[in-house]
């Protein structure tokens, strides 16, 4: 099996490390991807939603992005632990007619030795929002650029 580092125990510059990678591949909205930094039997919870396994995943954001257009998300280290990361992140998108929302969410992650996301819990609240009130500016799809403020600087 291949690594994906960085690999657990992580410190709190590999977990940022981990949590860039993260955001960057969601930023791509590729759900293949995506899908291969899972194990192949990732377990996750995303709102009221049960995903399990790669083939799932790639479906589920699929549907997801096919919903939520113009895509942007920020995630932040709120935590770390051996093989564990609890990050915050804030992504903006809209949906076809046209309503923007910013969407405010926590995860927890769990990781296997290889690096891979074995366990995935995410809560996560939307808010309506102008399209005027957006605060994320970047070509996509494709990372956040570096200069690019994040989410404590935002005030968020």
């Amino acid at each position: 099996m291949d690594n994906r580092p960085p690999l657990p125990p992580f410190t709190i510059e590999t977990a940022a490390q981990k949590a860039r990678a993260a955001e960057d591949a969601w930023n791509s909205c590729d759900p293949a991807r995506v899908s291969l930094a899972y194990t192949v039997d990732s377990h996750w919870r995303n709102r009221d939603r049960f995903v399990d396994g790669r083939d799932d995943i790639v479906a589920f954001l699929t549907q997801k992005w096919a919903r939520e257009l113009e895509y942007r998300l920020i995630k932040e280290v709120w935590t770390h632990g051996d093989n564990r990361i609890a990050v915050r992140f804030v992504y903006e998108s809209h949906d076809a007619q046209g309503q923007w929302f910013r969407s405010h969410g926590n995860e927890n992650w769990e990781f296997d030795e290889h690096g891979l996301m074995r366990q995935r819990h995410a809560s996560i609240n939307d808010i309506a929002i102008d399209e005027s009130e957006r605060l994320f500016h970047w070509d996509r799809p494709g990372p956040r650029p570096p200069d690019h403020p994040g989410l404590t600087e935002l005030g968020l």
